[in-house]
């Protein structure tokens, strides 16, 4: 019994009948690819330009006005992070440590993964020492060593405790975060200064043991005092003249 002969096709008409069916969808979906591609393009070119200029402002930039200029004018830019932590340091130089961390807290809830944000804090605690809240600063660079132990910042914020810790002469814990730094960060640069010190830091004075008691032993027991060496001979006198 012959077999059947599979029916031919067509693949242009096919393809003609598929466009003259989809046609619109198609041009639509085409169109919006064009067009989104046109928007990222547009864009990435308006924030190269924008980050250009606000990095140009910022070169220029040299008191505190002008860096709240960089932050108002360009902000979400890499140039406005960096205004925050120089307008921080243009408040402290003018002894305004508060207002210097409220400026740094602003740059650390902006930007909370910024490569500087541990540093920002360091900051906030040196600022609060200025001020003479040491049990706060204290509290912020035990935080710091804490929340970035692979950071930089971390050996310095251990030894910035120990200052604190030698003024209020607690010298065992100085010496604990000294044997810190030198068993966990013992190749930084902040090794030596712990070395230092520890070498200066002297354990807290606590009461020796007292002279010791001699056994008291009865009379009867004990031994016979130890007998008086003999009088040395005394030369005869001398014999008489006649």
């Amino acid at each position: 019994m012959p077999t059947a002969t599979p029916p031919s096709r067509d693949v242009a008409l096919e393809t003609r009948v598929f466009w003259e069916r989809f046609k619109k969808e198609i041009a639509v979906a085409l169109l919006i690819v064009l067009l989104g591609v046109i928007a990222f393009t547009g864009y990435r070119f308006y924030a190269d330009r924008r980050a250009a200029a606000a990095s140009a402002l910022l070169a220029s930039a040299k008191t505190a006005q002008e860096y709240q200029q960089v932050i108002l004018q360009y902000g979400n830019t890499p140039a406005a992070a960096d205004a925050y932590l120089l307008l921080a340091e243009a408040q402290r130089s003018e002894k305004k440590f508060a207002e210097a961390n409220a400026t740094l807290q602003t740059f650390i809830s902006k930007y909370p993964q910024h490569e500087l944000a541990s540093t920002a804090r360091m900051a906030m605690a040196a600022n609060l020492e200025s001020l003479g809240k040491t049990d706060e600063a204290l509290a912020m660079y035990q935080q710091i060593a804490s929340a970035y132990p692979n950071s930089f910042t971390a050996p310095m914020a251990l030894l910035s405790q120990v200052y604190i810790l030698k003024a209020k002469n607690r010298n065992d814990d100085a010496r604990r975060i000294c044997e810190t730094v030198l068993t966990q960060y013992r190749t930084s640069f902040w090794a030596g200064e712990a070395m230092q010190q520890l070498r200066l830091l002297k354990p807290s004075s606590s009461p020796g043991p007292g002279p010791a008691q001699a056994a008291t032993v009865p009379p009867l027991l004990a031994p016979p005092p130890p007998a008086a060496p003999p009088p040395a001979p005394q030369a005869p006198p001398p014999p008489k003249k006649p």
